[in-house]
């Protein structure tokens, strides 16, 4: 029997909240993007497609992320790897702010991209082997509350940033392009911000143990597991994955291949990508937009967009507190179902906002809002919960790049087609689509996805394995 009183929640609570400011800037940089859009289009003359490349250039950047990501962090380590994520952001943040033409912000964006694609899989699979079994669904859902953390943080930035700017004068050429008469320019230059305290703050943190043991460095690894969980309990986890990785086949792809871990790796895949076709991205990188469709100022628009962001820092809460409660699956089964409702709800609101006449823009508001607490308590919470757990540790950072690299995959579909979208499609259109996309994520869920709640990672991985 584990004793729980020598577990070292503190510590364990600290580790992660330091990963999960990787879920802070994870957040931000996808976020910073949506009060730039006018401005960036305006200033450099760009079309539908073209608005669209410059939203969705930095999931380009995030592909390769998690495509490096699992190798780099299995060869190197979880810390290293989170080093250069932190150098990535900043580096992103500073060439944005001083950008000036179009193809150098696109690159610059690209190279932030990078960042948010490692941190994306490195923040939470590094949170799941440090943390206890009981806890570990709400520690992993931390990273996910930072992100939206981080999206709210954002919207505040940039809100911020354009009143300053209203009323602001500086004598310097440069401070006043940057912060008066082209203000999208510090709305992404403050990302260094966090950026530069994520770097900083990441060198007061431990490798993690299970990346040790897998590595032969014992001794290492015991003493942070015993600073984490006791002297007795780091013992008997050190054997459990020892006896593991002792079993598995020689070759990561090999074993990813076959019966049962072939399965979960196509679980997810399919979460993954079709969590992206429901709608939360783009809600989230053309709010303002959908505002001011609905008849709403510039800075009202804004101020709309801080109300979303604040439910979904919220929702996200509450879904710590439920995730090891209540367990994946049925946080999956109420939040999917809400966000049917609510998208179906939206399309139609837009559909009489053309053909009856303007409705009130708080009917919107109060629907997106509905429609953001569905989904933040449901697949934005589990997903990387779910990454995190399902695939043996020997293999976890490869698998969890090829889930990641679906993620962005169907992350910059949305970000590249939805100005398209909006033109051809109408925004009822659009959200109509949105919630038709829920109806698979609900049946892969119910058919495939085991419930993983309270149960070890070591033990996870002999359930799947006997699958």
């Amino acid at each position: 029997m584990k004793n729980h009183n020598s577990e070292n929640m503190g510590y364990v609570v600290f580790l992660s909240a330091v990963a999960a400011l990787g879920g802070f800037l994870f957040g931000y940089d996808t976020a910073v993007i949506s009060g730039t859009i006018k401005g960036v289009s305006a200033q450099f003359r760009l079309d539908d497609i073209e608005t669209g490349w410059y939203v969705g250039c930095a999931l380009i950047g995030s592909i390769a992320g998690v495509l490096m990501a699992g190798k780099l962090s299995d060869r190197y380590g979880r810390k290293p790897v989170l080093l250069f994520s932190a150098v990535m952001f900043a580096s992103s943040a500073i060439g944005c702010m001083l950008s000036s033409s179009v193809d150098e912000l696109v690159v610059y964006r690209i190279v932030g991209g990078v960042g948010v694609g490692i941190a994306s899989i490195i923040s939470p699979l590094y949170i799941s082997e440090i943390s206890v079994a009981r806890y570990r669904g709400r520690l992993v859902a931390l990273y996910q509350l930072a992100i939206t953390v981080g999206i709210v943080g954002s919207y505040f930035a940039n809100a911020a940033v354009l009143r300053y700017s209203l009323s602001a004068s500086f004598d310097g050429y440069w401070l006043q392009m940057i912060f008066v008469t082209e203000v999208w320019r510090a709305m992404l230059g403050m990302e260094v911000v966090p950026a530069l305290l994520f770097f900083i703050i990441l060198f007061f943190i431990p490798e993690s143990p299970r990346w040790l043991v897998i590595n032969r460095q014992e001794e290492r690894a015991r003493a942070v597991m015993s600073r984490l969980f006791g002297v007795h309990t780091a013992g008997e986890q050190i054997g459990e994955i020892r006896s593991l990785v002792r079993t598995e086949a020689k070759s990561d792809w090999r074993l990813l291949l076959q019966p049962g871990f072939r399965t979960v790796l196509f679980v997810g895949i399919s979460l993954a990508m079709l969590g992206q076709f429901m709608g939360v991205n783009a809600v989230l990188y053309y709010g303002p937009v959908l505002f001011e469709e609905a008849g709403l100022a510039q800075n009202s628009s804004l101020d709309f967009q801080i109300m979303v962001g604040l439910v979904n820092v919220f929702s996200t809460v509450l879904a710590m507190w439920l995730i090891d409660r209540i367990g994946r699956k049925k946080l999956i089964y109420i939040g999917v179902s809400g966000m049917i409702v609510t998208l179906v709800g939206v399309s139609i609101y837009f559909m009489l906002n053309t053909s009856v006449g303007q409705l009130s823009p708080f009917l919107l508001l109060g629907l997106i809002m509905a429609y953001i607490f569905c989904c933040a308590i449901s697949i934005c919470a589990v997903i990387f919960v779910l990454l995190s757990e399902m695939y043996p540790v020997k293999v976890r950072g490869a698998a969890m790049s090829i889930a990641g690299f679906s993620l962005w995959i169907g992350t910059y579909l949305i970000g590249q087609l939805t100005p398209w979208l909006l033109t051809n499609l109408a925004p009822s259109g659009v959200f109509l689509l949105f919630a038709c996309m829920c109806v698979p994520y609900l049946l892969i869920t119910w058919k495939l996805v085991p419930e993983t709640t309270g149960r070890s990672l070591e033990e996870i991985e002999q359930m799947i394995a006997k699958k």
